[in-house]
């Protein structure tokens, strides 16, 4: 059995993947809650990642994949993982990755644009590209290609350590480790090292999960706006690939963003771009399950994700598959928000029925069935 966890952070990403043959796998890390305010439902992301581990029997991931460098997908990363370029961030407690995954523009952009958690993302990165294990690039724009010269290396020597759009991720076998990882993006031509679009130039995965026969597959969507994702459904298409944006559970993008949409919010219901109602309406499976990983949909207009336009469409998306729409901060309740868990077995991807910590029961299970077509 594969379990997927998804973290109540607010307007921020964390999920942890634990597959069937023993894989953790961690997309993102943004520990946003304010311990000094007593207020805050956020969850606290390190104790809760570290009880977790303890409950595995181990002190470290195998993968870390950070989608991007804005805050709310790795906020707290100095602080909670051993970083191998420099001794101020080892020592007891802290825990260690085997295999960082990043973006081409983690590694391009100027640190000058950073934060601090970004600027210690990038050079422990780079000092993994520079030493040539433990890290996986996505993408080779041309800025990478001039950085590594600048260090005495070129793509040649590096390419077992770049995955490009429209590849599978080496690392992962589905035969032999139960899943396997499909880069949909970042494209190689939306980065030039001086002015990053992060959102646009982040990660966007699928995930077959396998078991008992059966496939299920998780998107990540990053972060990625409408243009990313008519790029990405058009480039699909045009190499016969549309299994590879089907999807089971989707972790909706940009914290349910109009803008990952359409280009227009809306009054009531945002109007997806054609492409994206084919990624949505029709390559959803029968029961999917869609996570917003965000703040409470609001009631009224807001300038800032999540919009309740981007919420009712994709409700609407699910009423049409006899799905689920999740919100992490509504989930269970907005007053106790609780991680939301999501197993993978024989009967494909359904919401754990056990008890979270404190009691507090999921509800019964979403089994996702063959899938069918949309019907509005």
């Amino acid at each position: 059995m594969h379990r997927l966890t998804f973290y109540p952070l607010g307007n921020a990403d964390t999920c942890l993947v634990e597959t069937s043959a023993g894989a953790v796998l961690l997309f993102d890390y943004a520990a946003m809650a304010d311990p000094d305010d007593p207020s805050d439902r956020r969850i606290d992301l390190p104790r809760a990642i570290r009880e977790r581990l303890d409950v595995l029997g181990r002190d470290h991931v195998d993968v870390l994949a950070l989608t991007h460098l804005d805050q709310d997908h790795i906020q707290g990363v100095s602080d909670f993982f051993v970083l191998e370029h420099a001794s101020k961030y080892q020592g007891r407690g802290r825990v260690k990755i085997s295999n960082l995954w990043v973006p081409a523009a983690a590694i391009t952009e100027s640190k000058e644009t950073l934060t601090d958690d970004g600027r210690a993302v990038q050079a422990e990165a780079r000092y993994r590209l520079q030493r040539g294990e433990g890290v996986r690039v996505f993408s080779r724009p041309a800025a990478l290609k001039e950085w590594l010269a600048e260090h005495g290396l070129t793509i040649e020597s590096r390419a077992h350590l770049i995955t490009d759009a429209g590849q599978l991720v080496p690392s992962f076998k589905k035969d032999a480790d139960c899943v396997e990882f499909f880069a949909h993006s970042p494209f190689a031509d939306r980065e030039d090292g001086k002015l990053v679009d992060r959102n646009s130039g982040s990660l966007v995965l699928q995930a077959t999960f396998t078991a008992a026969g059966r496939d299920s597959r998780l998107m990540l969507g990053g972060d990625v706006s409408y243009e990313i994702w008519t790029r990405i459904v058009t480039v699909t298409k045009a190499h016969a690939n549309d299994h590879r944006l089907e999807w089971d559970v989707f972790k909706l993008p940009h914290h349910c963003s109009y803008l990952s949409l359409g280009p227009e919010k809306g009054r009531q219901v945002t109007k997806p771009v054609p492409e994206a109602v084919w990624l949505f309406e029709h390559q959803g499976a029968v029961r999917s399950i869609a996570v917003a990983t965000s703040d409470p949909i609001p009631a009224r207009d807001t300038d800032q994700p999540p919009h309740r336009q981007a919420a009712a469409y994709y409700r609407g998306v699910s009423v049409g598959h006899r799905g689920k729409f999740f919100v992490t901060m509504e989930h269970p309740t907005q007053h106790s928000p609780k991680p939301l868990v999501v197993v993978v077995d024989r009967l494909g991807a359904r919401l754990w029925t056990g008890a979270e910590p404190g009691g507090t029961v999921v509800p019964a299970p979403t089994v996702v069935r063959p899938r069918k077509p949309y019907a509005r």
